[in-house]
């Protein structure tokens, strides 16, 4: 089964160094096939024989901190999963320019309490959508200047977050569907 896994706050300047090319060696030589890596964030499609995203993602972050010292949360999609999440922003208006395009992937569903907590909550001209697993983010104005940031969704939906841009994630999707 093909799967594709974001590594949440790596090679962040000097910080939790994960080498994208040593990482693709250590995946395949625990097991995992056809491992490629895209850019050097933490994006990863590969190959396994678990049958669980959350089983992916048990073995990733087991790796990842006993071959480079790094505890970082993974989130995992089977490849049909990101297919239907970037077959189309669930925010994006016609001639959005997809830059100001971003999609949350939460490490577990958040509870319905938790969602409906973030009912009616506005940040100006940003906007968000969660669904299921993923919060499908709208950044007008950039990223840099919003109020809405990660660290609000991690701490009110009570999952880690890891944040990946429309581009990336459609990149991403071409990859697995390979």
């Amino acid at each position: 089964m093909i799967f594709v896994a974001f590594l949440r706050a790596i090679n962040l300047g000097r910080v939790n160094r994960v080498p994208m090319g040593d990482l693709r060696v250590a995946l395949t030589d625990a097991g995992f096939t056809d491992v490629v890596t895209h850019l050097q964030s933490g994006n990863v499609v590969l190959g396994s024989t678990k049958r669980s995203p959350a089983a992916v993602a048990t073995a990733m972050e087991r790796l990842v901190e006993a071959e480079f010292g790094v505890d970082t949360d993974v989130m995992v999609r089977t490849a049909s999963e990101l297919a239907k999440i970037s077959a189309k922003h669930l925010i994006a208006r016609r001639g959005t320019d997809s830059a100001v395009l971003h999609v949350a992937f939460l490490k577990a569903r958040p509870a319905a309490a938790a969602k409906r907590a973030f009912t009616g909550r506005t940040f100006g001209d940003d906007e968000f959508m969660i669904r299921d697993t993923e919060v499908y983010l709208r950044y007008p104005h950039g990223v840099a200047a919003s109020k809405m940031n990660i660290a609000l969704f991690q701490g009110g939906l009570g999952t880690p977050a890891t944040v990946r841009t429309w581009k990336v994630v459609t990149r991403l999707n071409e990859l697995a569907s390979a």
